[in-house]
């Protein structure tokens, strides 16, 4: 089998929620070989058809609860072979599931592939109101801000901390990058942030390039 099949049948795994074949397939791709991080990054590739299929009424809310839960069973397998402690040291981030939003598979999955790549993460939970968050960017003084929420009614948190991170004169000392489900570029544009990941790889990607260029 190759590995673009064995990758298929990963996503596939997570896409139809089977927990035991996705930790069989995800302990077979380690034991070719392949690095942790990319058999996220496939996992990730997984998670964004599980809320295309969301977007478009083939899957509910529960639906993405349980791909979660799917694929909490897939990183338990791989955490263990992460390669973060060799990484260099990059800068720091704060992390939050915004207020009304208790989803936190998508923020889990970045804040675990942002340990690895090197970065400082500070992970405020689930739930988190905007007046938490200013604190903890006015507290631990991070380079970059994240920001994730799953549902629609929750999208008007991020305009809401980027306008009292500008009235506490804080906006202009970190970057904030967006995730989630339902999250356009439209829409990340319009609230005023920086960047909008849509995947978690993504995400690390970006945040990689603002500290290569100097944030």
């Amino acid at each position: 089998m190759t590995n673009e099949k064995l990758f298929t049948e990963i996503k596939t795994a997570l896409v139809e929620f089977d927990v035991d074949l996705l930790k069989v397939k995800a302990q077979e791709a380690l034991d070719r070989g392949l690095i942790a991080e990319e058999i996220i990054g496939v996992l990730s590739e997984g998670m964004d058809v599980v809320g295309e299929k969301y977007q478009t009424g083939e899957y509910f809310v529960t639906s993405l609860i349980i791909a979660g839960e799917t694929m909490k069973e897939a990183l338990e397998v791989l955490e263990p072979h992460l390669s973060g402690q060799g990484a260099a040291k990059r800068g720091k981030i704060v992390m939050a599931t915004v207020a009304g939003d208790i989803h936190d598979i998508g923020k889990n999955i970045f804040t675990t592939l942002m340990g690895t790549a090197g970065f400082e993460v500070i992970d405020l939970g689930v739930d988190v109101p905007a007046e938490a968050i200013v604190a903890a960017v006015r507290e631990h003084s991070p380079h970059i801000l994240g920001l994730s929420a799953l549902l629609t009614t929750n999208l008007e948190q991020f305009p809401l901390i980027v306008d009292m991170l500008e009235k506490e004169g804080l906006r202009s000392t970190v970057k904030i990058v967006v995730g989630g489900a339902t999250v356009t570029d439209e829409f990340a544009q319009g609230a005023g942030v920086d960047a909008h990941a849509k995947s978690a790889v993504e995400g690390v990607n970006i945040c990689k390039t603002w500290y290569e260029t100097g944030i």
